[in-house]
Parts: structure tokens; C-alpha cells; sequence
């Protein structure tokens, strides 16, 4: 096993608790498995075998011994391994050091496997009902593989802790900026698209990063936290842009930066109807608007027209705006990223 995550020293007590937590064989073998991503009991329970009231008593030890994450999603919940903390960092750090040819970790990768296959199906039946929602609109704009070129050139090469990507959708700003970045969260309010995202995030291998349901008014995530946040194509679907960009303002630390990605203005009305846009594009006098009144400077504003410049296409626009408060010698614990 191996992890981006950082590896700060541990204090003695946190070491010991994580550790007491994870003393038992079937607690072990479950954060090993929460390590590959998040699951449910249900997956749990048929990954290794037991009973589903044996394995939610050795979730609410984990739990409770804040080493394990429980996150609940209608009448589901999801357990992954928590954000970052000294606690987390001394689990993570044990289980990078398991053999993994043991058998019964051979097997549960094996079984895991299994589950996750059923999860892609799944996700891929949901993708198939909805392909033409966005195929019909990538066709109208320049290829996704330019304008993520664009969105990494943006953020440039310095490495980015904490990331926030508010409408995460199929996860796949997760798994771009995932070499960049230490740990980052992807909200969504549809639990689909969750699962959506969780699939493609697992199949892309992809550790440092989790999902959460939430509302982008009202994101599961601590104000102050993140070094990066991401709206990605989601503006156009709000109808009030503005809260969105300053609900994304407060989740940034000083001198955090925030991505917006959307369309520039146009005339399709046929994407209201079709796809259920409610904004068609944002201009950069209004974009300007909103990031100064969410208290963000401007630091970039990019356009990227479609190849052959046709009227009755697509223009995506780049934002980047930056908190302007100097951040200080004094970095935030990373356990305030732990949500319950």
C-alpha cells in the first residue's frame, strides 16, 4: 500500500489510541480495506464474512476512536478512514507496513475487487441512461483534455495540502489534481453521481481523496481549511451564483486559491430546457463582481473558444481568485478537516 498523504510526527497518546483501535484482527482488516476507499457496512460485511451487527460494533469503535469516518447519504452511510490527523497518520502509517501477501489481506483485495465490479456496473448503467446529458454539451465546446490542460497550467506545480471541489459530479477533478495534492473532499447533492464518482475514483486508484453528499450552499467541509477550492461546470445550474462563489470563499485559508470553471455567455436556449441550465454563461465583468464581493482578489481569467469558432458554440472561461489575507506561521491542525 502507499499514500500521498503527509506524514507528520505523532504524539505518544495519539499513537496509542490509534493504535489500541486497530488491536484487533477484524478492526485491522477493515481499515485496510477503508484505506482502498470508502464502503458501507453492507460491503463490509460481505467483503469479509460477518455478520452486519459484528461489523457495525467494529465500526463504532473506529469510529469512535476518531480514526474512522461515518458520513451518511439518505438511508446509507459511508465509513472511510479519517482526514488528516496525528491519529489517522499513525493508522495510515501501520497499514503501509502490512505484508501484502498475507492471505486474508489477499483476500479481501480479491473480495473487494468483487465489490467494486458490482459498484462500476452500476455506475456505468446510471452513466449510459444520462451519456447524452454530457456528450450533448461537450460537443459544443473545445475538447475536455484542453480545457484540463488549462485548469493544471492554472494551478501551476507547487503542491497543493487541502482541496475542496464543490459539484464534484463523476469525481474527475478529484482524480486530476490527485498527483498535486495531499487530501482533498469532492461534495455533491446526488447521491448517484456519488456513487458515479466513488467508482471512477476507485478504478483510477486513486487514495487521497473522498466524496460527500452535501448542498454547495451549505458544503459538509470547515471554513478556513483548503488551499484549493473547485467549481467545475456548476454555476450555470445554480440560481444563485454569487453564494455559491462566497460559500466557496470561506472554505479557503489565507491565500487560498479558488478555480471557477464555466461557460462564457451565449445564446443556446435549447441547454435550459435539454439540460437544465439556468444561467447561460457568466461574463468576467459579472465573475469580477462576484469574487470581489465574496472578498477574493482577481488572478486569472482565461477563455477557451471552441476550434472553429462557430457562433453557435461554446466558449469555456477560467477563473482564479485568491484570498488576499497573508497567511501567518501558524497552520491550522490538519485534524480540522475532520468532519463528523
Amino acid at each position: 500500500m502507499s499514500f500521498s498523504m503527509p506524514s507528520p510526527l505523532i504524539g505518544l497518546d495519539a499513537a496509542l489510541a490509534a493504535l489500541r483501535a486497530a488491536g484487533e484482527p477484524t478492526r485491522l482488516r477493515v481499515l485496510a480495506l477503508l484505506a482502498e476507499g470508502e464502503l458501507t457496512v453492507s460491503d463490509l460485511t460481505e467483503i469479509l464474512g460477518q455478520s452486519q451487527p459484528r461489523i457495525s460494533r467494529h465500526l463504532k469503535l473506529l469510529v469512535d476512536a476518531d480514526v474512522v469516518e461515518r458520513r451518511r447519504e439518505g438511508a446509507w452511510a459511508f465509513f472511510g478512514l479519517a482526514g488528516p490527523g496525528e491519529k489517522s497518520s499513525a493508522i495510515r502509517t501501520a497499514l503501509s507496513r502490512l505484508d501484502p501477501s498475507d492471505p486474508a489481506l489477499t483476500r479481501d483485495r480479491q473480495r473487494l475487487g468483487e465489490v467494486r465490479a458490482a459498484h462500476q456496473a452500476a455506475a456505468a448503467g446510471y452513466f449510459s441512461a444520462n451519456a447524452d446529458r454530457w456528450e450533448g454539451v461537450r460537443s459544443l465546446h473545445v475538447a475536455e483534455s484542453a480545457v484540463e490542460s488549462a485548469i493544471l497550467d492554472a494551478l501551476g506545480d507547487a503542491r497543493i495540502e487541502q482541496a475542496l471541489d464543490l459539484g464534484t459530479g463523476t469525481g474527475r477533478m478529484l482524480e486530476l489534481i490527485s498527483p498535486r495534492v495531499g487530501f482533498a473532499i469532492g461534495v455533491d447533492s446526488n447521491r448517484d453521481m456519488l456513487a458515479l464518482a466513488r467508482a471512477n475514483l476507485a478504478r483510477a486508484g486513486v487514495l487521497n481523496a473522498q466524496v460527500r453528499q452535501g448542498d454547495i450552499f451549505s458544503p459538509p467541509a470547515p471554513a478556513g481549511a483548503f488551499d484549493l477550492v473547485i467549481v467545475h461546470q456548476v454555476l450555470h445550474f445554480l440560481d444563485d451564483g454569487a453564494r455559491a462563489i462566497r460559500e466557496a470563499a470561506r472554505a479557503l485559508r489565507p491565500g487560498g486559491r479558488l478555480l471557477i470553471v464555466d461557460f462564457a455567455p451565449h445564446g443556446i436556449e435549447a441547454l435550459r430546457e435539454e439540460h437544465a441550465h439556468r444561467r447561460l454563461g457568466f461574463s468576467h465583468e459579472t465573475m469580477a463582481a462576484w469574487i470581489a464581493a465574496a472578498g477574493l482578489d482577481p488572478a486569472l481569467s482565461r477563455d477557451l473558444p471552441p476550434p472553429d469558432g462557430a457562433p453557435d458554440k461554446l466558449t469555456v472561461s477560467l477563473w482564479m481568485a485568491r484570498d488576499p489575507r497573508v497567511a501567518t506561521d501558524v497552520v491550522p491542525s490538519p485534524s480540522s478537516l475532520e468532519v463528523a
